[in-house]
């Protein structure tokens, strides 16, 4: 393969062509979920060729005492903020539940925060009963979106989508338990990063 063929050049680009992957579900009244920032230029391209709403999802991670890098959980916002807490980390590292707590609410008063910069007082589109498309701009190792996936399912979406442009195949065949359908474009084999895909990779 080309290796033109093995890269987008840009996220616009990037959303068009994802786009004409997803047309089965326009008539489900579906709703795009981009996450911040590189998955928005990528999901609006999206929702508008779908004619769907387009929010975001944003996620910010639970990080270890003293070990923020460290992943415990992750906080995920929506009409109904989810947190998803990997257990078994939490009791292998004895992490009190005071300490989850509050840092739980710490990240949550921070997407706050940041939805309120992104889109001022709108408040997050309801996705219950509706098709979810959840879209990025690519997934190196998949922990953000699989966190966003898992919360997004305890708000009972009548389906449950991922769809990216790049991810390396063996992450995308783990989110695949996480949704109902998995598109994307690009697994190559080896994957570098997600901007190694892209011709125009600047910061959104």
């Amino acid at each position: 393969m080309a290796l033109e063929d093995l890269s987008f050049r840009n996220r616009t680009e990037a959303g068009r062509q994802l786009a004409t992957h997803l047309t089965s579900v326009r008539s489900r009244n579906p709703v795009v979920l981009a996450l911040p920032r590189g998955g928005v230029p990528v999901g609006f391209e999206v929702a508008k060729a779908l004619r769907a709403s387009l929010d975001l999802v944003l996620v910010r991670k639970i990080g270890a005492p003293g070990h923020p890098e460290l992943g415990l959980g992750a906080v995920v916002d929506g009409a109904h903020p989810q947190r998803v807490i990997n257990n078994d980390l939490v009791a292998e590292l004895r992490v009190p539940a005071s300490y989850l707590e509050a840092e739980a609410e710490r990240q949550l008063r921070e997407i706050e925060r940041r939805r309120r910069s992104y889109l001022g007082g709108r408040y997050p589109i309801e996705v219950e009963g509706r098709t979810v498309i959840v879209v990025d701009d690519g997934i190196a190792t998949g922990g953000t979106v699989r966190a966003a996936l898992k919360a997004l399912s305890r708000s009972r979406p009548a389906d449950l989508v991922l769809a990216v442009p790049v991810a390396p195949p063996d992450t995308i065949e783990q989110l695949r338990a996480e949704a109902a359908d998995v598109v994307c474009l690009l697994t190559p084999e080896p994957f570098y990063s997600v901007s190694w895909y892209y011709d125009d990779f600047a910061q959104t």
